[in-house]
């Protein structure tokens, strides 16, 4: 594909890693001609005579991956997969997840004795050995006043001396410099985690894939993506289970890929990933002959055997899968299990890439970025990297990360390079906190699920940030949110909340903003404040957010935190209106007060109108105090019981009495008359 002389403007879609469940809009990232720098080819690159397969793209070969537990240094997954092989081999790291593992308990029973002990445990392997993990973790009690006091410097201490050994408190610093703009420091970090990122992700016996899931949907919980969440309890997998067992081959493929994935709340068992694989390949599947090609090239649950993983691979490209042309393609130019052959993986990437296969145009875009078995070319490589990008390929992420850090390609682009980078960290093996938080969530174990998703959020993650925010929101004191000596007040339940949503909205979660606004105008655990309301309101609506463009002209008609002015007010209800069709109703209401305003501004109904704002909260507030509370409830059911069985008694009275009164009258002297004639 040549690109030409004219300006191109690339637009692709960064999807947070989150393509189910999304509340925040996606960031839109424009690389146009100007980004392409001059020269690359020439000045980037060594000679493209000693190209070769080895410097494919840059990571380690499969046999010498390392394990999650090594690419992660303590990690929490031994509390909550202690199934899994520890990381743990001396003597601090064993006093640590002691010390850890009291503090979990002590989290999910809210046993605030037993939690004291365990961070004075935690204080004292940190203090003892100087620990990482253990500093680690005293970074996020600092950080969010859990046990200590508030206390951003000391957070950022711990943080910062033990990121060296501990990748979440990288990842927590990196936010730190990320937030604060100061990217020349967060790349360099952010380009550390994402390569190791990249290695959990590559030809390996573990495919980690993270499902992230918003646990709301605006102000409500998100039933429908917890209910998919659950596993095996899960009704609709039961059925999809019924469906496999009955014969269904599309069902066996699906419930292979869950297991093999660990999606919809399962964990990864590539023992029965491969059983129901076979049993779909029997029916002539085509995807899962793809998937058992994989499963033996990655040797996950079977001994490694590329012989067979580019059997059942050719096996697949015939029925077509066009995915099955990259995996062929990857081990023609990697030589597995074939002679190296660099022209049959090109055609093999191209049959991919030209069936929209993302993974066939990152390859390609290797190639050309490289120039292996081709000749370079910068210019083709980004075109591939931006589709597969688009189609959310994590390793295209990284290689234009990287183009952007080194200035490889593309022109040095900092601020470009520490996002793109951001977005393959969040995929490391330090992600499988999302799972434990929601596992954690659907066992109704709500401290707990509300604490892992504080670590994330001290990470950097948005959905989690949001979570952790409604959480706080949705169960009060039942969130354990915890402060120094305690429980947290319900003034600092709000600001923490605030702090989380404010958090995700700068990372583009609209709902966040317009929260974050209400709770400014109504007052909701801080002080009325219609300016600040306002601004975040503007920083809703800057994410298209039609909810807030409504309540922008409601505060410019009404003067509150803007100016009065009826003409911008006009603009923003016509800018709702066309954003959200759904506004109608309400628009063609606010355009009526305008218009009202407008004419006559001293009218009966102008008055009735901006009394409302303060005779609703007053109504609404007798109705709960008065009207809601348990006895009074009681009563008044009861007397609307009562009414509604003497109204019915007499109106089966006066029907009785109608009927009665129907037979009793006599006949007119003509009726009879008539009557005797017949």
């Amino acid at each position: 594909m040549q690109l030409k002389a004219r300006r191109l403007q690339v637009i692709f879609l960064i999807l947070c890693l989150c393509s189910l469940f999304i509340n925040a809009r996606p960031y839109l990232i424009v690389i146009s001609q100007d980004d392409l720098k001059d020269g690359a080819l020439a000045d980037d690159f060594p000679d493209s005579a000693n190209s070769d397969s080895a410097e494919w793209d840059e990571f380690g070969e499969p046999e010498s991956q390392n394990s999650s537990e090594e690419l992660d240094p303590g990690s929490w997954r031994p509390i909550f997969e202690p199934d899994s092989p520890s990381s743990a081999s001396d003597v601090p790291e064993d006093l640590y997840y002691t010390a850890l593992g009291k503090f979990m308990s002590s989290v999910s029973s809210g046993d605030l004795r037993l939690m004291e002990d365990a961070v004075a445990d935690i204080d004292q392997v940190a203090a003892g050995s100087g620990d990482p993990h253990a500093q680690s973790v005293l970074g996020l009690l600092h950080g969010m006043g859990i046990m200590k006091e508030t206390n951003k410097a000391k957070a950022f201490m711990y943080h910062y001396f033990a990121a060296e050994g501990n990748k979440q408190s990288k990842m927590a610093l990196a936010y730190i410099y990320f937030r604060q703009e100061m990217y020349e420091k967060a790349v360099k970090l952010y380009a550390d985690l994402a390569e190791v990122a990249i290695n959990s992700l590559l030809v390996s016996k573990d495919s980690p894939v993270i499902e992230p899931v918003r646990i709301h949907n605006g102000a409500e919980e998100n039933k429908q993506a917890l209910r998919k969440s659950r596993g095996e309890e899960d009704e609709d997998f039961q059925i999809l289970e019924y469906q496999a067992q009955k014969g269904n081959a599309g069902a066996m493929y699906r419930i292979g890929l869950f297991y093999y994935f660990g999606l919809r709340g399962l964990r990864r068992d590539h023992a029965k990933a491969l059983s129901w694989f076979s049993k779909a390949v029997e029916k002539g599947e085509p995807r899962s002959m793809e998937l058992v090609g994989e499963i033996y090239a990655r040797g996950a649950g079977v001994e490694r055997d590329y012989t067979k993983a580019l059997q059942w691979l050719t096996r697949a490209s015939k029925q077509p899968s066009f995915s099955a042309y990259n995996g062929m393609g990857y081990l023609y130019v990697k030589g597995y299990g074939v002679e190296k052959n660099f022209t049959k993986a090109k055609e093999y990437f191209e049959k991919a890439a030209n069936n929209d296969e993302s993974g066939g145009h990152y390859n390609l875009g290797v190639m050309y970025l490289k120039g292996i078995g081709v000749k370079r070319d910068v210019k083709k490589a980004c075109t591939h990297f931006i589709v597969a990008a688009n189609a959310g390929q994590p390793k295209a992420f990284y290689q234009l990360a990287k183009m952007f850090h080194t200035g490889v390609g593309l022109k040095r682009n900092i601020p470009m390079a520490s996002a793109l980078y951001k977005l393959v960290a969040e995929r490391g093996p330090w992600s499988s906190l999302s799972r434990w938080a929601l596992e954690s969530y659907l066992k109704a174990d709500i401290r707990k699920a509300f604490f892992l998703y504080t670590r994330m959020a001290e990470l950097g993650y948005e959905v989690a940030q949001s979570n952790a925010a409604w959480i706080l929101d949705k169960y009060g004191e039942q969130s354990m949110c915890l402060g120094e000596s305690g429980f947290c007040a319900k003034a600092e339940r709000h600001q923490r909340a605030h702090s989380l949503w404010w958090q995700a909205s700068e990372q583009g979660n609209e709902h966040a903003a317009l929260l974050i606004g209400d709770a400014y105008y109504y007052g909701r655990g801080t002080d009325v404040d219609y300016d600040r309301a306002a601004e975040a309101y503007m920083h809703a609506k800057s994410q298209l957010n039609a909810q807030a463009m409504f309540n922008l002209g409601y505060m410019h008609e009404h003067g509150l935190g803007l100016p009065f002015d009826l003409h911008l007010a006009k603009r923003y209800y016509d800018q709702a209106l066309e954003l959200d069709p759904a506004a109608r109703l309400p628009v063609k209401l606010a355009l009526g007060s305008l218009w009202l305003r407008k004419n006559h501004a001293d009218c009966f109904l102008v008055h009735v109108i901006d009394s409302l704002p303060e005779v609703y909260p007053k109504v609404d507030a007798w109705v709960e105090d008065v009207l809601m509370e348990e006895g009074n409830a009681t009563i008044l059911t009861l007397f609307a019981c009562l009414l509604t069985v003497l109204y019915l008694r007499e109106r089966q009275r006066r029907h009785a009495a109608v009927r009665a009164a129907a037979v009793a009258v006599p006949l007119h002297p003509i009726d009879h008359a008539v009557a005797a004639q017949n």
